[in-house]
């Protein structure tokens, strides 16, 4: 017959082990998870020609979510591999050096996730909808929450001013600029709308997205379907 000193012994003993099986979990998912995207198509029915004439800034969007297939084309439209061998790879867009300084972040209602050109694949930064905290980051520019998809290009400056000094920071925003117009594109292609952001507030930005001191946001982009009544201009 078990004493009551005995049951109470093993009640916390259970309870250490319950706590520490949750931790463990937790760790799992934390940070760690990857999901490998479908490969990109690299012809579609729309002409370049097209997608420049029908590109607009719009900034309501339906509730229909992307699938992983469009996302993953317009990550890689971004900053996908379209050359590579043991010794060098090359990019979506153009990039000073080939030194690629721009770190791409996907926020959706699941989460938000880094993407890893060279695997084509998303590695999760952090779990659940945060579209709210990055819209208020941007001043309150509300149509964030409803973006089913939007695009965080950040840049790493060190990576171009280690070798171009002061001058890699322009380097790193005509490169901005540069990704952001593919994925523009690359959003009429597939039957979407987008906007292009440069309001925000840095800091409260960098934490949402949970990047790293050296990391510095520059650009989102708010992607999804229309509605018939977008706003235009």
């Amino acid at each position: 017959m078990v004493s009551g000193k005995n049951l109470i012994a093993l009640f916390f003993v259970a309870i250490i082990l319950i706590f520490s099986n949750w931790g463990d979990k937790t760790m799992a998912t934390d940070k760690t998870k990857t999901i490998k995207l479908p490969l990109p198509s690299i012809k579609s029915g729309v002409s370049v020609e097209e997608c420049i004439l029908k590109r607009r800034s719009v900034r309501t969007f339906s509730d229909k979510k992307l699938n992983q297939s469009q996302i993953g084309q317009l990550l890689w439209a971004a900053q996908g591999i379209t050359a590579a061998n043991k010794n060098f790879h090359l990019r979506a867009a153009p990039s000073a050096g080939a030194l690629y300084p721009m770190e791409t972040f996907a926020v959706t209602p699941d989460g938000i996730f880094k993407y890893i050109p060279k695997s084509h694949e998303i590695k999760t930064i952090d779990e659940g909808d945060k579209r709210k905290k990055l819209a208020s980051a941007a001043w309150g520019q509300d149509f964030i929450v409803s973006a089913p998809l939007t695009i965080a290009l950040c840049s790493v400056y060190s990576r171009l001013t280690d070798k171009y000094g002061k001058r890699g920071i322009r380097y790193a925003h005509i490169e901005a600029g540069h990704i952001a117009e593919n994925i523009h594109l690359q959003a009429i292609s597939l039957g979407l709308v987008s906007v292009p952001i440069g309001a925000f507030d840095d800091k409260k930005t960098a934490d949402v997205l949970n990047l790293p001191d050296d990391c510095q946001p520059l650009y989102m982009i708010p992607i999804g379907f229309p509605q018939s009544n977008e706003k235009e201009k």
